[in-house]
């Protein structure tokens, strides 16, 4: 879409638009462009089909349709075949069958035909071997898959300059969005939610405008290196505005912002939309003024989700009818309708990509104008220059283009716990900035990490709003920015971050104590009854992506009594013997208070125990050492609740690591923690009645 646009803009020069590049799309198609980046849909599509392993197979069979379906690959016979040899909706656990079933030419036919078919109409246009691969359809070699990578990189290298010489000739103007593409009011502070939404569950406070500001400094220096000129508008990410943001974005000499027209609507004590819409405000707040923007929802809803179902001819009648509409009902001789959708998402859904639709509306927009209605595409800078806003808004409503409030992103259980923890990390990281002791570009690149994990898609995914198949990818990302901070300042990475944000996981398979237990610590069991009131985990993950290479413990037992904490490690059958030696492990206590238990895994002579406390769960100090524990066929040991720090009634989070040499081998459980409350004199009774 993005080349595509470009093209045809310039080739109907008469045409001015406005188009919001976000900066970091911007440096993704940087990196694609000089080879310094590649992703995984790549890698998968570079490999020589006939090289493939059986785990390659199956991410081709599971991600290589990805397009739509009615537009991209039904129109190709080979593609649309492929499709059914692999089935519509198959289950994952037939991946792996399926996937033996597709010939080396099979698959190299579906890796040129997933690249191939997101070639949008100008590429086909300017690119004889994209054209003539795509009548070909199939029996594909790997020269050919290379010619078509070959293209795709040179094609996202055009991208950036293409625009800077639409800018340069005053065809279009170019605006921005914030680094990373936050929700700006929410880094300004979460609270805000609430003015939308009153009854809103919030996270822990984050109130942070200087984020704001950074992430709008750092938008503002790319853009004016890439594209020569400072951008004067802004797009707010997800058209997400507050009255705390005009005096920031008029501090950094923006002159305009744009957001959708439910917020004039809840800005406004009375609204009538005809009257009041079609016209730029002049917002004031703490003497800082900035020119505001309202897109008409309805006109520009329909380029987006409707006119891709409509003939391109009754399409851009359909919009042009719609303008002179406005003409007739809104007041003035010159009503102002801003058109604002997201540039790249509807074109796939157009047969022939929007071609037609656009080609007709550019015609349309630059004709002499029929029925005594003379349209003009205009970009804002220069119409707000000719003809500065009159209206003034005398409140502006937080919130975002989507029902006019924020609760995408905040609100629910998991957006609440994904804020906190970047609150968490941010307030870690400010404290080592300060104490000085970090080199200065590992403090620079550990905001970046920060400022990444503020962006708006990690929370778009969380909760249960939106639903995709790599909602736990993109948690992995979000918490693998967050970590980073920590590894560049040389931290141990907390344990709250090595747990997913999402809900929705596989059950832990998982036992809780139901009863008292005394064990004789001697690593063996003595008996059947030494520890059945005992809870267990079990030590293999229900779910992995991976196989598991070597498996430490089969199951860890964990019970109590109204003094001890008592726990068993039973080795697994797997376990290699080398691997029983050097290892450490870490019993990581992680609520209500951060503590370790650690010992050797090969326990020597004499058998010691070690307790740490930590103040703020990263640097851990000894506080004592035991000899109460024992190895022979398995581990047993015991620790006082009261050395732990644990009263009656206290909820407990622990996980247990394998570690060696600062390296994580193993963790168990896989996802999630360990949870148990401190029994009082009630539990035994408790347990009974139930």
């Amino acid at each position: 879409g993005y080349f595509d646009m470009g093209m045809l803009l310039d080739e109907h020069p008469d045409v001015r638009v406005t188009v919001n590049l976000t900066p970091s799309l911007l440096l993704q198609l940087q990196e694609l462009a000089d080879g310094s980046v590649t992703d995984l849909f790549w890698t998968h599509t570079a490999r020589p089909a006939e090289d493939l392993t059986s785990d390659e197979r199956v991410f081709i069979l599971r991600h290589f349709f990805s397009a739509n379906w009615d537009t991209m690959i039904r129109p190709h016979d080979r593609y649309y075949g492929l499709l059914f040899q692999r089935g519509t909706h198959p289950r994952d656990e037939d991946l792996p069958d399926l996937a033996r079933r597709f010939s080396t030419q099979d698959l190299l036919d579906l890796q040129v035909w997933h690249n191939l078919a997101w070639f949008g109409h100008r590429a086909l246009a300017q690119y004889p071997v994209l054209r003539e691969l795509t009548a070909q359809g199939r029996q594909f070699t790997e020269f050919d898959k290379q010619a078509v990578l070959a293209t795709q990189r040179e094609i996202v290298g055009q991208i950036i300059p293409l625009y800077r010489r639409l800018q340069e000739r005053g065809q279009v103007e170019l605006s921005t969005t914030p680094f990373y593409h936050p929700i700006l009011p929410l880094l300004i502070d979460t609270d805000s939610a609430r003015r939308s939404r009153p009854d809103s569950a919030l996270p822990q406070r984050f109130a942070h405008p200087e984020d704001a500001e950074a992430q709008l400094r750092k938008a503002f220096s790319l853009h004016e290196r890439l594209f020569g000129r400072r951008p004067m508008g802004l797009w707010p990410s997800e058209g997400s505005v507050c009255p705390e943001l005009v005096p920031i974005l008029t501090k950094l000499g923006f002159r305009w912002a744009a957001t959708d027209e439910g917020i004039l609507a809840r800005s406004l004590d009375l609204w009538r939309r005809d009257e009041q819409l079609y016209q730029p405000y002049r917002v004031q707040v703490e003497g800082a003024e900035l020119a505001v923007l309202f897109r008409d929802r309805d006109l520009s809803d329909a380029v987006s989700f409707t006119y891709s179902r409509n003939e391109p001819a009754a399409a851009v009648a359909d919009f042009c009818g719609r303008l002179k509409g406005v003409a007739q009902r809104a007041p003035g001789t010159r009503p102002v309708v801003p058109v604002i959708l997201d540039g790249e998402n509807p074109w796939e859904h157009y047969p022939d990509g929007g071609e037609g639709f656009l080609r007709g509306l550019y015609a349309a927009l630059t004709s002499d104008g029929s029925g005594g209605v003379r349209f003009l595409a205009a970009t804002p800078d220069r119409e707000l220059a000719e003809h500065p806003p009159t209206a003034t808004l005398a409140r502006l409503h937080t919130g975002s283009w989507i029902h006019a409030d924020l609760k995408i992103w905040v609100g629910h259980i998991e957006d609440n716990d994904a804020w906190e923890r970047v609150g968490a990390t941010r307030c870690f990281l400010q404290q080592r900035e300060h104490a000085g002791d970090l080199p200065p570009d590992a403090v620079e690149r550990a905001w970046d990490e920060l400022y990444a994990a503020e962006g708006s898609d990690w929370f778009w995914w969380y909760g249960d709003d939106f639903e995709t198949d790599h909602k736990a990818l993109f948690d992995h990302l979000f918490r693998l920015h967050l970590a980073n901070v920590y590894r560049l300042a040389h931290a141990e990475v907390p344990e709250f971050l090595k747990v997913p944000v999402l809900r929705q996981r596989a059950k832990l398979a998982f036992r809780e104590p139901t009863g008292f237990i005394r064990p004789v610590l001697d690593g063996v069991v003595t008996d059947f009854y030494e520890w059945q009131g005992a809870g267990y985990v079990e030590g293999r993950p229900s779910l992995s992506a991976m196989h598991i290479r070597s498996e430490f413990f089969s199951r860890i037992y964990f019970g109590f009594n109204l003094d001890q904490l008592y726990l068993r490690f039973d080795p697994a059958a797997s376990a290699a013997n080398d691997a029983l030696g050097a290892p450490e492990v870490h019993v990581q206590f992680i609520e209500p208070r951060p503590a370790k238990l650690i010992f050797r895994l090969d326990l020597p002579e004499p058998p010691l125990l070690t307790l740490m406390h930590s103040q703020d769960g990263t640097s851990f100090g000894v506080a004592r050492t035991y000899d109460s524990i024992r190895r022979k066929k398995v581990i047993e040991l015991a620790v006082p609740f009261k050395d732990l720090g644990l009263d009656p009634g206290t909820q407990v989070r622990f996980v247990v690591k394998v570690m060696q040499g600062g390296l994580e081998l193993a963790r168990i459980p896989h996802e999630r923690h360990v949870s148990f409350t401190v029994p009082d004199q009630t539990f035994e009774g408790a347990m009974w009645r139930a």
